[in-house]
């Protein structure tokens, strides 16, 4: 049998007009910036025009630790939010953008998958509405205010050995990760050691997630600290007089874009920062603006509930207010058994072995939800056809002994179809009192946020800071920024840093080796292990088998 590829699904599927997606919400031909047929932005004063309304059921989905079997997170949520459309609901998704890094390399779009996709496909996962683009603009223009603030007599006194804005580019290029610029002579600047982030670890796509409205967002690009003055003192966007022209850049990218599923439930998908090196949420604007709007409200955070879940509750629950009424975990029994050492081509073989071994990634995602953060938790197992009756029985057996109950989710082949069992069971967890609970407080040391996250939710036995990482935590608390959160860049494969420990490991300690102020976004960014804020390609990128032909059409996307 001959399955139709992902992009083949999307392709053949007829969008309705945006503007009846957006009735469906109550919104207006006025409430819309059309862009095209089928997509469009949602203006900011929507939510203001709504702020007396009551807020929807919000649910979030997360998911085990990720392996080379894949999840299918994003699949999940789409399919769940068409299942509860199905059953009735007013529902709404609220989704992050993709970046084109991953695109081209080796993790492909982030539109879901199979007969569970927000469209249009190839739109959303290459340039969409051009957020992205002027995301990279704004971090750019600040990198090329800051060096021509030095090359024209550097008043601010900005000592170049600690500038600590890079510039950023949406693409994996490893090449770009340290560089010297400023080469060839006076009229081309000063030489200095430079580097570039991917696009979606810019503090810039922080600070437009976390910001409230087109105020707030100036007020938080005037507070970024691009570099330290020879006294030791912040060197601030707002001091450099940026401000006011990123947020010109930034005033439509701020505005949250609708699109639809297959089944045409209405999609937020706006904002897309990593979850292993930033925070890993959608924006602040269209989750807040989807619950006025809907009765049910579907988001996801990236990777695993440790990285994207904590963040979502720590850091985005924190600053927006928000508190989630129920969460869903995806998990496959092929990735279960992966994590219990099983090499990929022997994932369809039945091995309730292996399987056992690697339920207690599961088990420990499931306590952190329910137990650590308060919130009621259905499993999700993405079912494939090589999901033997024995193994989903001892999956199911497992969660109930922690009080928590499957669902399986077949919505990759069956659309809404295959999610209903998940949808009931969210809409009965969405009845059950929960109150959200956090890691840590403000007021606790930066130290001792990172060891709450290190023993509470990646289960380690302690924290190791490195001297240079424990002078800047010094400083910074110095600073008047130690009430911060914290947001760990780590490994999106293991509970620890280490990517090879996987499953469920336990005495380990976890080293930070650096910090990083994001004063804008109103985090600390912690670096562990390895982890690195430029990507590289793989082997055979993805970008490889992508083509497009004399029509215009695309293959090869997914």
């Amino acid at each position: 049998m001959a399955y139709l590829s992902d992009i083949e699904i999307a392709q053949q599927a007829t969008p309705l007009p945006i503007r009846e997606i957006a009735a469906k919400l109550g919104l207006t031909d006025d409430d819309l910036i059309p862009y095209g047929h089928d997509k469009a932005k949602v203006r900011l004063s929507v939510r203001d025009r709504l702020q007396d309304r009551e807020n929807g059921k919000l649910i979030l989905v997360t998911a085990i630790s990720p392996t080379p079997a894949g999840e299918g997170k994003t699949t999940t949520t789409v399919g769940l939010g068409d299942a509860l459309n199905k059953l009735g609901k007013k529902v709404v998704l609220a989704l992050r953008e993709p970046s084109l890094g991953p695109v081209f390399g080796i993790k492909g779009g982030a539109a879901g998958g199979g007969w569970a996709q927000v469209i249009p496909m190839e739109d959303i996962n290459l340039h969409f509405t051009g957020d992205m683009h002027a995301i990279g603009a704004a971090n750019n223009l600040l990198a090329a205010m800051l060096d021509n603030h030095i090359h024209q007599g550097n008043t601010l006194n900005i000592d170049t050995r600690r500038i600590t804005w890079k510039r950023c580019v949406d693409m994996n290029d490893r090449q770009l990760r340290q560089v010297t610029d400023g080469l060839g002579g006076p009229l081309n600047g000063v030489p200095r050691e430079d580097g570039f982030d991917i696009t979606v670890a810019s503090e810039i796509m922080a600070v437009l997630c976390l910001a409230s409205d087109i105020l707030d967002l100036k007020e938080r690009l005037s507070n970024i600290v691009v570099a330290y003055d020879r006294d030791g003192k912040p060197v601030t966007a707002g001091m450099l007089k940026a401000q006011g022209a990123m947020t010109a850049l930034l005033k439509d990218a701020i505005q949250p874009n609708l699109v639809q599923t297959l089944e045409h439930t209405p999609a937020f998908v706006h904002g897309g920062p990593f979850a292993n090196i930033a925070h890993g949420c959608n924006s602040v604007t269209a989750t807040k603006m989807a619950l006025k709007l809907g009765e049910y409200v579907v988001t996801e955070a990236g990777f695993g509930a440790d990285l994207g879940a904590e963040k979502f509750f720590n850091i985005k629950c924190r600053k927006a207010g928000l508190a989630p009424n129920a969460a869903v975990i995806v998990a496959t029994v092929r990735a279960l058994k992966s994590h219990g050492g099983v090499a990929k081509a022997q994932l369809g073989e039945e091995n309730l072995e292996a399987l056992e071994k690697g339920i207690p990634n599961l088990l420990k995602h499931i306590e952190n939800i329910t137990e650590h953060f308060g919130v009621p938790a259905v499993v999700a197992i993405n079912r494939f056809p090589t999901d033997t009756e024995a193994e989903l029985a001892l999956v199911r057996e497992k969660c109930r002994e922690l009080g928590v109950n499957v669902a399986l989710s077949e919505v990759w082949g069956k659309g809404g179809d295959g999610g209903i069992e998940l949808a009931n069971e969210v809409i009965k967890l969405c009845e059950q009192p929960s109150e959200l609970h956090l890691t840590y407080e403000n007021e606790q040391s930066l130290e001792e946020k990172v060891a709450a996250i290190v023993k509470n939710v990646y289960g380690g036995d302690g924290v190791t800071f490195l001297p240079a990482a424990k002078k800047e935590l010094d400083r910074l608390t110095a600073l008047g920024y130690g009430d911060l959160p914290v947001c760990m860049a780590k490994t999106q494969y293991s509970f620890s840093d280490d990517p090879a420990l996987l499953c469920r490991p336990s005495g380990f300690t976890v080293t930070v080796r650096g910090v990083k102020l994001s004063a804008g976004a109103g985090f600390v960014v912690v670096l562990t292990g390895s982890i690195m804020t430029m990507p590289g390609l793989p082997k055979v990128p993805a970008a490889e088998a992508i083509d497009v032909d004399e029509n215009g059409k695309i293959t090869g996307l997914f």
